[in-house]
C-alpha cells in the first residue's frame, strides 16, 4: 500500500528547508522532515474500499468513481 491518494495521487513529500533560525543554531541544526498527506479509507460506489486524501472526501470524488486502476 502506497502513501499517496488514490484519486488525485498526492504523495509525501520533503519539507523543513534552511531557515533563519537554523542559521542561528549553526551547531545543532535540524534536518528535513518526511510530510505525509492526510489518506483516510473511503467506500466507492462499488463497495470496494481505497485510502484517498482528505481533500477529495471532503470534495465528495470518491461517490462518482470505481475502484478501477486510472
Amino acid at each position: 500500500m502506497a502513501k499517496e491518494c488514490f484519486i488525485c495521487k498526492k504523495g509525501t513529500i520533503m519539507a523543513g528547508g534552511y531557515s533563519n533560525r537554523i542559521r542561528a543554531e549553526k551547531f545543532n541544526p535540524t534536518g528535513k522532515k518526511r510530510k505525509y498527506p492526510n489518506l483516510q479509507w473511503a467506500t466507492f460506489t462499488d463497495g470496494k474500499r481505497a485510502k484517498i486524501c482528505a481533500s477529495c472526501l471532503k470534495k465528495g470524488k470518491h461517490l462518482n468513481l470505481t475502484t478501477k486502476k486510472q
